[in-house]
């Protein structure tokens, strides 16, 4: 599903992810935690996430602006999962921060 717009400008955090084998059922339920907990805290706007039968998946977070990324970052249920996710689930994984200083949208018309 695609996040509602947000008025600009605000923050991006792209974190792409290749996953392992092992631990899908902890996986998804940890996942499924952090959409979850992530949207409670200040600063949250949304969350858009996919991931392909490969095992490579894109989710990008939209935040107010970086303090309330950083607060993210430091929330210790948070930081216990992406130790988990490194030990575990990842076999390699990337975080990228972005301002996003305007965004576009197209929505085809339903009859």
């Amino acid at each position: 599903m695609i996040a509602a717009r947000f008025p600009a400008p605000y923050y991006a955090v792209i974190f792409t992810s290749l996953r392992t084998a092992q631990g899908a059922h902890d996986y998804e339920v940890a996942a499924h935690r952090m959409v979850e907990l992530a949207s409670e805290q200040p600063g949250f706007l949304g969350v858009e996430s996919a991931r392909g039968e490969d095992g490579l998946g894109i989710t990008v977070s939209y935040w107010t602006d970086e303090q309330a990324i950083l607060g993210w970052k430091q929330h210790i249920e948070h930081a216990s999962v992406r130790e988990q996710g490194r030990a575990h689930w990842y076999q390699a994984c990337t975080t990228r921060v972005c301002k996003v200083e305007r965004d576009y949208a197209f929505e085809a018309q339903t009859y």
